[in-house]
């Protein structure tokens, strides 16, 4: 599916948000969490400016699992080491051995289920770190409300990594054609709702 004028304007502006993000968003942060959010946003910044230029084919690399998984590892470690202190080592633990373990999984010829299962663990426990948190925090009053709209956030990526996954493995839940037609606008909300409610919780 040819990338059309509409989709490179909104993964544009889904880089510039990430870029801004980076740039501003995350000053006066304590190191890991600084260093994590950095990642995350480099990443989509990175993903945005690559599909602009080499359109949706660039989705077809079987490299685009690994580093997709970058974006919610680094996030939902970022948000644990800022608000979760008990389980700042536990939880840096998971994200190093679940990001070796897709590697791992990618990388080896291995024909069975065990590459879309790690997937699913590891993905859906970022997934749901990023989703939780930051509306629980809010609704107790531990956040701003606005910190909500990162869960909000978290709930979009979690619906593209869904889409892509099962593209991916060929039981799509969409076609293609209609899963890269809302690809972009759904990357710019997302960014959008992360961007905003990072700001509210500073």
């Amino acid at each position: 599916m040819k990338i059309s004028i509409l989709d490179r304007i909104l993964l544009l502006l889904t880089s510039l948000l990430a870029a801004w993000q980076i740039a501003i968003g995350v000053d006066k942060l304590s190191t890991l969490p600084m260093i994590a959010y950095t990642v995350a946003f480099g990443v989509l910044l990175v993903a945005g400016l690559l599909l602009i230029i080499l359109g949706f084919e660039a989705l077809d690399s079987p490299i685009v699992v690994i580093v997709s998984t970058v974006i919610p590892l680094s996030l939902s470690l970022g948000l644990v080491w800022e608000h979760l202190a008990a389980y700042r080592t536990v939880y840096l633990v998971f994200v190093i051995v679940g990001f070796l373990a897709i590697l791992i999984t990618r990388l080896l010829p291995l024909r069975d289920k065990l590459p879309v299962l790690v997937l699913a663990v590891v993905h859906g426990i970022a997934g749901l770190t990023i989703f939780l948190l930051p509306i629980v925090w809010a609704f107790t009053g531990r956040a701003a409300p606005g910190f909500a709209l990162v869960g909000v956030g978290g709930a979009l990526i979690g619906i593209g990594g869904i889409l892509l996954t099962l593209l991916k493995a060929g039981k799509p839940l969409l076609s293609r054609a209609t899963i890269l037609k809302v690809l972009p606008g759904l990357l710019l909300l997302m960014t959008a709702a992360f961007v905003t409610g990072f700001a509210f919780a500073r």
